[in-house]
């Protein structure tokens, strides 16, 4: 989990996404309107590395890695959590307002997923 360089108070918050991810960024996609209960993900990729920012409400991410596992609740517009390649991921607890921001340093490519966990 990192901190975004964010800026502004009183007058409303601007945050800087930049210099976090290998290369570029290549996709992007959010996740909305996630029902009660639902879980998203439950894979892992070979290659891309992703960052994800929740922009509004909150859920929580659990992160496994060479049978390490951490638990993250994003609920802050101005932190990014980082899975890098081999980190399998399931993202759930999603907040009735949640909006989870997604950006890769690859493109969609089906042969880059993983889905047993590690």
């Amino acid at each position: 989990m990192i901190d975004l360089s964010t800026f502004g108070e009183d007058e409303g918050k601007l945050t800087v996404f930049e210099k976090i991810l290998p290369g570029d960024i290549k996709r992007a996609f959010y996740i909305y309107g996630v029902p009660y209960g639902q879980e998203r993900a439950k894979h892992g990729h070979f290659t891309a590395t992703n960052a994800l920012i929740i922009v509004a409400g909150s859920c929580r991410v659990q992160v496994s890695h060479s049978g390490q596992e951490d638990t993250y609740i994003l609920n802050s517009p101005s932190q990014a959590l980082i899975l890098h390649p081999g980190d399998w991921h399931i993202m759930d607890q999603f907040t009735p307002d949640a909006v989870l921001l997604v950006m890769s340093n690859q493109y969609y490519d089906k042969n880059d997923y993983f889905f047993e966990k590690p």
